[in-house]
């Protein structure tokens, strides 16, 4: 007898994917789910958009996400464009030349300009957004998840993802582990106006920023300056700093506090890092700071939470539509997790570099000098942009498992041609077919194409799924990510045409 207090009635699912949290990595997910028409609502505890005007990094690999869905020149209207170099522990070095990307630079954009845009990606694809809408709990069962509001409304979907932060309640429900080290230093970050002239400010950063890598003023325009100054220990983040704060750990480390005023916003970050020890349990997953959490040196914190919901966006909605392989949503923890671990040990290892102790000092300079190897500073350029990950989908071509870069194709850029979400076929011998795939599969026969291979299978999210010219084993590769034909039958297909 099912002891459930839910009827039957309320376990009819009211929507396919319900996503607690609204933040770039939630809105993304929303708006992938949505190209395939899944049934998205995206809970938001906060009544209101974030409205401190924060800069973020766009890198290079999200940079192309967003030219995949159409979304970048958006963007970059919002944006201000930076060479793509000095991140690794802000080692001042030149982004290496011919970087594989037409997008090789970073986007410095306002956190609320990026949260809007993605919002309105998401509601304009008919992704339903309630905001002041906590989730206090859930339960899952083989039909579904029933998800319980602050004020006691139960919602039902098949599925829910906490995109929640990395205090997630969803991962704390689930009973998630969240291993990892905690804050051994904190770091006070803002915007605010100074009071003294630009010319002694830099005399000064110049002078601590040689052996302090947690110190900088660096101007926004309109004397409104980024100030990042060590805090004095470890306090609580869930009480924001004041701005006498800063004054006095300026003070303390410059022997002056600028003459800071008026901020804009005020903040705390820590070292902590942790990594969930799974992103799914049944019909629960999780993405972005819910999965892992790490010092926001080199910038990743959000690009990993958008690249988080890219992978698995089209994946869930594969699984939703009916034609997801058996195996499809399991390779999201599967690709993604390695990803995060990766970025856990980069954060870690630059936050040693940023050290002023005398060991990790000799390592900076020694890096620094090692970085001056072309080799050594792409290695590391790659890493932190993210454009240097290869998934594990078997053996092949070096090729294989990495993304495929926004190349010239005879109807335009090859980015244009992802912008639904599909897979594609890129093939240059013309003599291939997706068949019983074309409902989830575009076809590009363009023996102009810029590349090495005879033909390339996409997934959506840009990586490539196979390399090669036989018809037989591109079948098999379909199956494999793209599930069972819509038409087992090739001679009854439809015939696929080009994306657009």
């Amino acid at each position: 007898m099912d002891s459930s207090p839910f009827s039957d009635a309320d376990r009819a699912p009211m929507f396919d994917v319900i996503i607690s949290g609204c933040g770039p990595t939630g809105a993304m997910l929303a708006a992938e789910l949505r190209l395939h028409k899944v049934r998205v609502l995206v809970l938001e505890k906060e009544t209101e958009p974030v409205s401190f005007v924060r800069i973020v990094g766009l890198h290079i690999r999200s940079l192309e996400l967003m030219a995949m869905r159409g979304l970048l020149d958006r963007m970059l209207e919002h944006g201000r464009k930076r060479p793509a170099g000095g991140f690794f522990a802000a080692i001042d070095k030149p982004a290496p030349k011919g970087l594989d990307s037409a997008h090789a630079y970073l986007l410095g954009i306002p956190q609320p300009a990026i949260e809007r845009l993605l919002e309105e990606h998401a509601t304009h694809l008919g992704a339903r957004v309630r905001r002041g809408c906590a989730v206090t709990g859930f339960e899952q069962d083989d039909e579904g998840v029933t998800v319980e509001l602050a004020d006691g409304e139960q919602l039902r979907s098949r599925y829910l993802v906490g995109c929640d932060g990395g205090r997630s309640t969803v991962r704390k429900l689930l009973g998630v582990g969240f291993p990892g080290e905690p804050s051994r230093t904190e770091t006070l970050m803002g915007e605010m106006k100074v009071g003294v002239q630009q010319e002694v400010i830099a005399a000064k950063v110049s002078e601590i920023g040689r052996t302090n890598k947690r110190f900088w003023l660096r101007p926004f325009g309109e004397g409104v300056y980024s100030v990042v100054v060590p805090a004095a220990g470890v306090g609580d983040r869930a009480e924001p700093p004041t701005l006498e704060d800063f004054r006095q750990q300026l003070r303390s480390i410059a022997g002056t506090d600028f003459g800071v005023h008026s901020p804009r916003w005020l903040s705390r970050f820590g070292d902590a890092t942790r990594l969930a020890e799974r992103y799914r349990v049944g019909r629960v997953l999780l993405a972005g700071d819910a999965a892992h959490i790490h010092p926001p040196t080199g910038g990743q914190g959000l690009n990993l939470g958008v690249q988080d919901a890219f992978n698995l966006g089209w994946k869930l909605a594969a699984q939703i539509r009916g034609w997801a392989p058996e195996t499809l949503l399991d390779t999201y923890q599967a690709e993604r997790r390695p990803v995060a671990e990766d970025v856990l040990d980069n954060t870690r290892a630059q936050m040693e570099l940023h050290s002023t102790e005398p060991g990790p000092q000799a390592v900076r300079r020694l890096l620094t000098e090692l970085m001056d190897f072309d080799e050594v500073n792409r290695h590391l350029i790659e890493k932190i942009t993210a454009i240097g990950i290869r998934y594990d989908v078997g053996e092949g071509p070096d090729l294989l498992g990495r993304r495929l870069p926004d190349l010239d194709v005879k109807h335009g850029r090859l980015y244009d041609l992802l912008h639904r979400g599909r897979g594609l076929l890129l093939d240059r011998t013309e003599r291939l077919t997706v068949g019983g795939w074309a409902d989830r599969v575009d076809h590009l026969a363009d023996p102009t194409a810029a590349l090495d291979v005879p033909c390339v299978l996409l997934r959506p999210d840009g990586h490539v799924a196979w390399i090669g010219d036989d018809q037989q084993d591109l079948d098999d590769h379909l199956s494999r990510w793209f599930g069972n034909p819509a038409w087992p039958d090739r001679r009854s297909a439809p015939t696929a045409t080009r994306p657009g």
